[in-house]
C-alpha cells in the first residue's frame, strides 16, 4: 500500500491510486449522495463551457489555437502553469503520505517546487526565444527537422498518453466514489468536456479554464489549513503535538527515511521529481503563450509563488488528518479501517472542518482539476501530431494554417475517443506503475535533449535521436522489470531491476547516449549542426529573430 500511495503522488493531476479501490462502494466515502458537491460541480462545467464559447470566437488561428495568439500576460499565465501544475493528487495524494509516514510524506512537495528554478534558469528563456508552439521546435532549430520532430513529438504523444490513462481512470473512479455515477459515465463525460475545451477553445479556453481551477484548489486548501490550525489555536506546536499522540509511529512521524528505502531509489526519485517537470511537454509549450521571454520569466516566478503556497498549506493539511481523522470513528469502518482508503484522508478532513458544504466544494475541486489538466494534455498532443508530424515531417513545412488547424481538431477528436476507450480499458488494471514512468520518460528523453540542444555546442541530430530513445527505452525498460510492476502486477517473486525508480540510470544512459553518438558523428551535416551553434546562441540571448 506504502508503494502504491508513493506512486499516487507522485502523479500531479492523475489520482491513479483510486483505481485501486474500484470496488469500494460509492457511499463508503462520499457521506451519502452530495447534492452540494454535484451542484458545484455542474456551476464549474457550466462556467467553463461559457468561457470556451467566449475562447472560440477568438480561435481563428493556428498561434491561437496553440499558443493563445501569444497575449496571455505573465501573471495569467503563472496561474495557469500552477493550474496545470498543482493537481487533485498534490492535495489528495500528498495528504495521503502525510497521513501514513508523517514528515517524510513531504518529500514530494520538495521535489515538485525544487523544479522550477531549473526551468527558470536554464529552460525558459531559451524556449521562449527559439520556438513558436511546441518542445520540437526548439531542439530542430539548428538539427535535422524530419528525424528530431518525429522523435520529440513521438516522445511527447508518449508521456501525454499515459498522462490521459493514469488521469481518465483516476476521474472515473473520483466520480464513481464520490458522486454515486457510473464508472464508464464518469470517463465519457471527462472525454467529451475534454474534447470540447480543445476542439472549440484552444489555448485561450484551455488557460482560463486552468486559472479558475488553481484558485479553487489554493482557495480550498488555504480555508483547510486556516481551519486546521483554528482548531489548536493557530499553534503549529499543539497541532504536531496531537499528531504524534495519534499516528500509530508517534514520534518516528517527525524523523525522515521511511519512505525511500534506499539511497539509489532516493536519488532517482529526486531526478524524475526535478528534472521530469522540464521535459512535461503540456508544460513547456505555456511559455509560447506569453508575447516575450520578460514575460517568461514573470511567469515562473508567480508560478513557482503560487505552487510553494500550495504545498505550504498542505503541510498543515497533512498533518491536520493525522490530527482530526485518524482517531474519529466516522470515518473509520467497524474494522478500524479508514473509509475510502488514506487517499481519501484529505476528503475526510474537508467534511471534518468545513461540513457537507465544504466536503461538496473540495470534491467539486478534485474533479475539476482532472477536467482542467487533461485540456492542457489533449492540446499538447494534438500539436504535436498536427504540427510537428503532419505539418513539419509529413508535410516538409507546407501545409497551410488551415490544414494543421484541421489536422489539429481532428487529433483532438481522437485522443478524446482514445483517452475514453483507454480509461474504460484500465478501469481494473493497477497502472500505478504508469505515472511514475511519464516523470522518467520526460525526464530520460525530453529534458536531455532540449537542455544539451541549447548549450552544447558539439550536439548532433545523429546523438539527439538516438541518445534520446535509448533514454526513453531505458526507462521503460527497468520499470518494467522494478518491484513496482515486475513483482506487484506480473506477480514475480523478485524483482530483476531492484529499485523503485529508474531515473538514475535511464537519465545516464540518455546522456551518454546523446554525447558519444554525437561526438562519433564526423558527417557533412553534423559539421554544419555544429557551425549553427553560434547564431542559435545568439538568438537563444536576444531572441530578434522570431518574435523581433
Amino acid at each position: 500500500m506504502k508503494r502504491l500511495l508513493l506512486t499516487a503522488a507522485l502523479a500531479l493531476d492523475a489520482l491513479p491510486a483510486l483505481a485501486a479501490q474500484a470496488s469500494s462502494p460509492p457511499s463508503a466515502i462520499s457521506h451519502g449522495h452530495n447534492p452540494i458537491a454535484i451542484g458545484m460541480f455542474l456551476l464549474f462545467v457550466a462556467s467553463t463551457l461559457f468561457i470556451t464559447r467566449w475562447a472560440a470566437r477568438k480561435n481563428n488561428s493556428v498561434a491561437d489555437h496553440y499558443a493563445a495568439g501569444g497575449k496571455i500576460t505573465a501573471l495569467q499565465n503563472g496561474w495557469a502553469i500552477a493550474g496545470d501544475y498543482m493537481s487533485a493528487a498534490s492535495l489528495l495524494g500528498i495528504s495521503a503520505l502525510v497521513f501514513t509516514s508523517g514528515y517524510d510524506g513531504l518529500i514530494y512537495s520538495v521535489g515538485f517546487l525544487a523544479s522550477w528554478p531549473i526551468i527558470l534558469f536554464l529552460i525558459a528563456e531559451p524556449l521562449r526565444n527559439l520556438g513558436k508552439y511546441t518542445l520540437a521546435d526548439v531542439v530542430s532549430y539548428r538539427l535535422a527537422q524530419r528525424p528530431i520532430r518525429a522523435f520529440a513529438a513521438s516522445s511527447s504523444i508518449v508521456i501525454v498518453l499515459l498522462y490521459l490513462v493514469s488521469q481518465m481512470v483516476g476521474a472515473g473512479k473520483l466520480v464513481e466514489l464520490l458522486f454515486g455515477l457510473n464508472y464508464t459515465l464518469a470517463v465519457v463525460i471527462v472525454g467529451l468536456l475534454m474534447v470540447v475545451y480543445v476542439f472549440f477553445g484552444g489555448m485561450l479556453a484551455t488557460t482560463w479554464i486552468q486559472i479558475i481551477k488553481a484558485v479553487l484548489l489554493l482557495a480550498g486548501a488555504a480555508f483547510m489549513a486556516f481551519m486546521v490550525l483554528a482548531h489548536f489555536g493557530f499553534s503549529l506546536n499543539a497541532l504536531f503535538a496531537q499528531a504524534i499522540l495519534a499516528h500509530p509511529k508517534h514520534l518516528a512521524i517527525m524523523s525522515p527515511g521511511g519512505l525511500v528505502s534506499d539511497p539509489v531509489s532516493a536519488v532517482s526519485l529526486g531526478l524524475a521529481l526535478i528534472f521530469g517537470t522540464a521535459g512535461l511537454p503540456h508544460i513547456l509549450m505555456r511559455f509560447f503563450t506569453v508575447g516575450d521571454v520578460k514575460a517568461a520569466r514573470k511567469s515562473i516566478l508567480y508560478a513557482t509563488g503560487i505552487v510553494g503556497a500550495g504545498y505550504a498549506v498542505i503541510i498543515v493539511i497533512g498533518f491536520g488528518t493525522i490530527a482530526l481523522v485518524a482517531t474519529d470513528p466516522q470515518y473509520h469502518t467497524a474494522s478500524g479501517a479508514l473509509i475510502g482508503g488514506a487517499n481519501m484522508v484529505a476528503i475526510h478532513l474537508a467534511h471534518a472542518v468545513g461540513g457537507n458544504v465544504f466536503l461538496g466544494f473540495i470534491c467539486a475541486v478534485a474533479f475539476s482539476t482532472i477536467l482542467a489538466v487533461v485540456a492542457g494534455l489533449t492540446l499538447a498532443g494534438s500539436s504535436a501530431i498536427s504540427h510537428d508530424l503532419y505539418a513539419n515531417v509529413l508535410r516538409r513545412g507546407k501545409a497551410s494554417d488551415r490544414e494543421e488547424m484541421r489536422v489539429a481538431r481532428v487529433t483532438t477528436l481522437v485522443l478524446g475517443v482514445l483517452a475514453i476507450l483507454l480509461g474504460i480499458a484500465f478501469q481494473k488494471q493497477n497502472i500505478a506503475f504508469i505515472v511514475s514512468l511519464t516523470f522518467s520518460i520526460a525526464a530520460s528523453s525530453n529534458f536531455p535533449v532540449l537542455l544539451l540542444s541549447v548549450y552544447w555546442r558539439g550536439l548532433t541530430t545523429r546523438g539527439a535521436v538516438v541518445g534520446g530513445m535509448i533514454g526513453l527505452g531505458t526507462a521503460v525498460t527497468l520499470t518494467v522489470l522494478s518491484p513496482t510492476v515486475w513483482v506487484q502486477v506480473l506477480g514475480h517473486a523478485h524483482a530483476v531491476y531492484p529499485y523503485e525508480y529508474p531515473a538514475l540510470f535511464s537519465m545516464a544512459a540518455a546522456f551518454v547516449g546523446i554525447v558519444v553518438f554525437s561526438l562519433t558523428d564526423s558527417s557533412a551535416r553534423a559539421a554544419r549542426e555544429r557551425a549553427q551553434f553560434d547564431p542559435q546562441l545568439v538568438e537563444c540571448e536576444l531572441g530578434t529573430a522570431r518574435h523581433g
